[in-house]
C-alpha cells in the first residue's frame, strides 16, 4: 500500500481550499494549480506550492489534462485530486494520470466512462434492476410525453437542461441545450426524459473500496433549485423514512457495483410524490454539497477518498455509519436573482461570514470574481441536532453577513430558509418556479439611506460629525445640507440642518429617532428606546449599510456629470454582463419585435439570451460569435420600429 506524500489538486476556488485542509491535516503535502487570472486567490495560498497554467479562460488552463499532468511532474506529487468540475468526471484525464505513474484519486476511468453518458449509463441501470424514467434512448417522444425535460448526455449542474411543455417548443430547446453542453462539456449530445411535475431530488452518497466493499450514506435533499441547479441542500431528507432510506441505499450500492466503482461517488434520484422513485444520474466524483453528509455522519469524505485510493479497505465507520441531528448548506454565487439570475464580477471589499457555521470558500476581502469561472462564492453549511435549529443557524449566519462588493443570492437564501414550505419541509424542485423569492432584502431604506449620509458626514469631519460634509455639501450650519443617494432606479435625497435643533428628511420626509453614535463604522439610532444599530462601510462612490433587517448598497450622485462618460447611441443594445457571444440571431436589416431573442452570451459557463427590449429594425451589429464583450459593451443597434 502506497501512501500519498504530495498531491496536486488540478482544481481552483473553493473545492481546492477544501481538499487542502484535509491534507494538511493528515500531513499530506499540497500543490495548487492556477490560471493568470487566479496568481493571487485564496486556494494558490492555501497550498504548500503552485504551478502557473498561462492563461485565463478554463478552456486553456484546468481543463488541459496534459499541462495539469505536467504540473505533477514539475511539482514532483504522486497524487491528482480533480475536486469537481472542470476535468473531475474526465475518463481521459483520469487514465493519464495513472500512465504518468500517479495515484489517481477518484474512481476507475471505466466507471467514469460508463456513467459519464446519461443515455449509456441509464441503460445500463435499466439492466441492473435499478428503476429509471423513460427517456428517448428508449422510448419514442409520444411514450415519453409533455412536459419533458432536455437534457445533456454529459456533465451536470444544470447545464444543457431544459423544461419542454409542447411539441412547438422541442427544436429550439434541442438546439439551446446542445449549444450549453458542447460549451460547458465539449460534448453537445443530448436526449429528453419524462419530466415528473412536483418530483423531489434525492440522492445517495456512496464510498467503495477496492475489496468490494460498497456503502451507502444517509441521502441527501437537493430539490430546492433555480435552473436545475442546486442552490439548497440538506441531510438526512424530511421526505425519507427508514424503509424508503433502505431502499434507496439498496438501489444505489447496486448502480455502483454494476460499474466497478471505486472511492466517492453519489448516485441521484428523482423522488415522485406517491414515493416512487427512479434513476437520474450517478456523479463519479464528490459532489459540492458534500458537507452535509459529513456533518451528520462525523466523516470526512476526501479524507476516504484518499483511503480508498491508498488501498485501504471501508472502516466500520463507514460501513455503521451514524446519523447525527440535520445539516443544511447554502450555495452563496456571485449572481444577481432579481435581475434573471445575472453573473456578477468585481472585488469583494468585505466578505464576513459568522463562524458558529462552517465556511467553505476560496473567497476573501480582496479577492476578484473573475467571468472566467462559474458563480460560486461560498458554501455555508449549519449542523444542529435538528431540522429546525439547523434552519435557523443558517439563516442567522446569511442575515448576518457582511458581502460587499459584487451582487449576490444572499437575499434569495435569506427568503428561501424563511419561506414556510421549506420551513415544513414541503419541497419539489418547482418551488421556485411557483414562488418569487428573488426581491432584495433591503429593510428600512430611508433609514439606511439616512445612516449612509451620517457616516458619509462623520468620515469628512474633522471636528465630528456635523462639522465638515463630503465634497458637494454646503458647509453652513444655517442651511440645510442634501446629498443624493441612488438605490437602482430610485434616487433618495437626504437633507439635514446641522444646527443645534437638528432635522433630517429623506425625499422630504422626516426620519424619527435620534442619532446616539457615529463611531466605528457604526451608527447608532434610538427610535422611541428602541436602539437601532447600522454598519456602515464608505467604498469608492459607495456606501455599503448592513442592519439587522437587510443590507443595501447606495451609490453616491455626483454633484456634478463627469463629462468624459461613454454614451451609447439610441437603441443600442449593451451587454449586461462581460462574457462570450455564442449566437446571433439577427443580421443588419433585420426586422425585429419586442421580446425576440437576438444573440446569446455565455457567462460564468451559462448561456444567456438576450431580448429585443422593443419592436424596430437592426441596424447596426458590432459583434460576432466567439468574441469576448465587456459588460456595458454595445452589441447592436435597434432603431425604433415607430420611426
Amino acid at each position: 500500500m502506497a501512501l500519498v506524500s504530495t498531491l496536486l489538486i488540478a482544481n481552483r476556488g473553493e473545492i481546492a481550499c477544501r481538499i487542502a485542509r484535509t491534507c494538511r491535516r493528515l500531513g499530506i503535502r499540497t500543490v495548487a494549480v492556477h490560471s493568470d487570472a487566479d496568481a493571487g486567490a485564496m486556494h494558490v495560498r492555501a497550498c504548500d506550492a503552485a504551478v502557473a497554467l498561462p492563461g485565463s479562460s478554463a478552456a486553456d488552463t484546468y481543463l488541459r489534462a496534459e499541462l495539469l499532468v505536467d504540473a505533477a511532474r514539475r511539482a514532483g506529487a504522486d497524487a491528482v485530486h480533480p475536486g469537481y468540475g472542470f476535468l473531475a468526471e474526465n475518463a481521459g484525464f483520469a487514465q493519464a494520470v495513472i500512465d504518468a505513474g500517479l495515484t489517481w484519486i477518484g474512481p476507475p476511468p471505466a466507471a467514469i466512462t460508463a456513467m459519464g453518458s446519461k443515455v449509456e449509463a441509464k441503460l445500463r441501470m435499466r439492466a441492473a434492476g435499478v428503476p429509471v424514467l423513460p427517456d428517448s434512448s428508449v422510448e419514442t417522444i409520444e411514450e415519453i410525453g409533455f412536459p419533458l425535460l432536455v437534457k445533456a448526455s454529459a456533465g451536470g449542474g444544470g447545464r444543457g437542461m431544459r423544461i419542454v411543455r409542447t411539441a412547438a417548443e422541442l427544436d429550439e430547446a434541442l438546439a439551446a441545450a446542445g449549444r450549453e453542453a458542447t460549451s460547458a462539456f465539449g460534448d453537445g449530445t443530448v436526449f429528453c426524459e419524462r419530466y415528473v411535475e412536483r418530483g423531489r431530488h434525492v440522492e445517495i452518497q456512496v464510498l467503495a473500496d477496492r475489496h468490494g466493499g460498497v456503502a451507502a450514506l444517509p441521502e441527501r435533499e437537493c430539490s430546492i433549485q433555480r435552473r436545475h441547479q442546486k442552490i439548497v441542500e440538506e441531510s438526512p431528507s424530511p421526505a425519507v423514512g427508514p424503509d424508503l432510506r433502505t431502499a434507496m441505499q439498496s438501489a444505489a450500492v447496486a448502480a455502483a457495483r454494476e460499474v466497478g466503482y471505486e472511492g466517492a461517488g453519489t448516485v441521484e434520484f428523482l423522488l415522485a410524490a406517491d414515493g416512487t422513485f427512479a434513476f437520474l444520474e450517478m456523479n463519479t466524483r464528490l459532489q459540492v454539497e458534500h458537507p452535509v453528509t459529513e456533518a451528520v455522519t462525523g466523516l470526512d469524505l476526501v479524507e476516504w477518498q484518499i483511503a480508498v485510493a491508498e488501498g485501504r479497505p471501508l472502516g466500520p465507520e463507514v460501513t455503521h455509519h451514524r446519523i447525527d441531528g440535520w445539516a443544511v448548506e447554502a450555495r452563496l454565487t456571485a449572481e444577481d436573482p432579481a435581475a434573471g439570475y445575472q453573473p456578477a464580477t468585481g472585488t469583494f471589499t468585505t466578505f464576513e461570514i459568522p463562524d458558529h457555521v462552517r465556511v467553505d470558500t476560496g473567497v476573501e476581502a480582496g479577492s476578484v470574481i473573475s467571468p472566467y469561472y462559474d458563480s460560486m462564492v461560498a458554501k455555508v453549511i449549519a449542523h444542529a441536532p435538528t431540522r429546525e435549529t439547523a434552519l435557523r443557524a443558517l439563516r442567522t449566519a446569511l442575515r448576518d453577513a457582511r458581502l460587499h462588493g459584487p451582487t449576490t443570492n444572499r437575499d434569495q437564501l435569506v427568503r428561501i430558509l424563511e419561506h414556510p414550505d421549506v420551513v415544513a419541509g414541503d419541497i419539489d424542485t418547482e418551488l421556485l418556479d411557483r414562488v418569487d423569492l428573488t426581491a432584495p432584502r433591503h429593510g428600512d431604506v430611508e433609514r439606511a439611506a439616512a445612516a449612509a449620509a451620517i457616516a458619509l458626514a462623520t468620515a469628512n469631519a474633522a471636528h465630528g460629525p456635523w462639522a465638515m460634509l463630503p465634497a458637494g455639501w454646503r458647509n453652513n450650519p444655517a442651511v440645510p445640507h442634501a446629498v443624493d443617494l441612488r438605490l437602482g432606479d430610485r434616487t433618495l435625497r437626504v437633507e439635514y440642518d446641522s444646527g443645534r435643533a437638528g432635522w433630517l428628511t429623506v425625499d422630504g420626509s422626516p426620519v424619527g429617532g435620534r442619532v446616539t453614535s457615529t463611531t466605528g463604522g457604526r451608527v447608532t439610532c434610538d427610535v422611541d428606546g428602541l436602539t437601532i444599530v447600522h454598519h456602515v462601510v464608505l467604498g469608492d462612490g459607495v456606501v455599503h449599510v448592513d442592519a439587522a433587517d437587510g443590507a443595501v448598497t447606495f451609490q453616491v450622485v455626483p454633484r456634478f456629470v463627469d463629462p468624459s462618460g461613454v454614451a451609447h447611441a439610441a437603441g443600442s443594445l449593451v451587454a449586461p454582463m462581460p462574457g462570450s457571444i455564442t449566437r446571433l440571431a439577427v443580421a443588419v436589416g433585420h426586422q425585429v419585435t419586442a421580446g425576440q431573442v437576438l444573440l446569446a452570451l455565455e457567462a460564468m459557463k451559462m448561456e444567456h439570451q438576450l431580448h429585443a427590449p422593443a419592436a424596430g429594425t437592426v441596424v447596426a451589429v458590432h459583434v460576432e460569435v466567439g468574441d469576448q464583450v465587456d459588460g456595458g459593451q454595445a452589441l447592436l443597434v435597434i432603431e425604433d420600429g415607430a420611426g
